[in-house]
């Protein structure tokens, strides 16, 4: 392992073995179907690096994150096609979570979750994903492939059901594909500033919840970096505050973050994605009362 690449920078004093850690972190720099803006192969060492800037403890939850144990992978090799890819997602996810590990992956583009998810219904059978966006992600396939990053909930839906959070932007098909199969769509117009919606969402998950999310569902004020960048997205605190309260309530196996797309000179993205991905491993460890 080499150390000062780990997630946070932990020296290994602080880090532990792979036996030992609860969490894995695995960057998976893979953007083979983008449409739009590129640079999510470079989204993974982006968040480890703006990582080491991160207290090691939180001030909410009270806690340093060196006692759960982080172990964070060498990156996955980008495969030339989204098949492939999604393959080689699934083989080393497998891994990870017959070890009984929380996976924290990083993109890379929308297209890899369906090798996790895949993964992980293996070993829950009732999993459900809970999936924050701005898009809708349903197409049936796009750019002549069904494992377009366009196309990841169609591919997931396939697998388990799912929630979808956040929602601003979809095309004509996918509208009509939503509303005939009574998807569950939290739309961003309808959630944006207040909390009347997390009871009803939370309830339309199983107990085992994988969580999928895409840097894009914040407003592009507080998150620019990321290809398609869509206005009236979701604030900092609104989304931690739901986050608290679905791992309060629900067992989250997993969790990847994506679409980040650095940009040169700029760090505050950045270190938003890297404290969300702090954030997600202390509610899961250390959230619930």
């Amino acid at each position: 392992m080499r150390y000062p690449d780990n997630f946070l920078g932990m020296e290994e004093d602080w880090a532990k073995p792979y036996d030992k850690s609860k969490v894995v972190i695995l960057p998976a720099p893979y953007e083979g179907t983008v449409s739009y803006g590129s640079g999510t192969a470079k989204g993974p060492s982006a968040i480890l690096e703006a990582s080491k800037q991160v207290e090691l403890y939180d001030e909410e939850l009270g806690r340093e994150f060196y006692e759960i144990g982080i172990w964070t992978e060498d990156e996955l090799k980008a495969e030339k096609t989204p098949e492939k890819m999604v393959d080689s997602v699934y083989d080393a996810a497998k891994k990870h979570v017959n070890a009984g590990k929380f996976l924290v992956m990083l993109g890379g583009e929308h297209s890899i979750p369906t090798g996790t998810v895949k993964a992980y219904k293996e070993r829950y059978p009732k999993l459900s994903v809970l999936h924050f966006d701005a898009h809708a992600d349903l197409r049936e396939e796009y750019h002549d492939t069904k494992y377009s990053h366009a196309a990841v909930m169609s591919r997931v839906r396939e697998i388990c059901p799912a929630v979808q959070v956040g929602i601003r932007s979809l095309s004509k098909d996918e509208a009509d594909k939503a509303k005939n199969n009574k998807y569950d769509i939290f739309w961003a117009k309808d959630i944006h500033d207040n909390e009347k919606w997390f009871d009803k969402a939370i309830s339309k998950l199983s107990d085992d919840v994988y969580i999928t999310f895409d840097i894009d569902v914040f407003d592009p004020s507080i998150m620019s970096s990321t290809g398609t960048p869509e206005p009236g997205g979701l604030s900092w605190y609104l989304v931690l505050d739901f986050l608290k309260e679905v791992f309060r309530k629900k067992n989250v196996v997993g969790f990847d973050l994506v679409e980040l797309a650095p940009i040169e000179g700029r760090h505050d993205c950045d270190f938003l994605a890297a404290r969300l991905v702090h954030k997600v491993i202390g509610y899961k460890f250390f959230g619930k009362k």
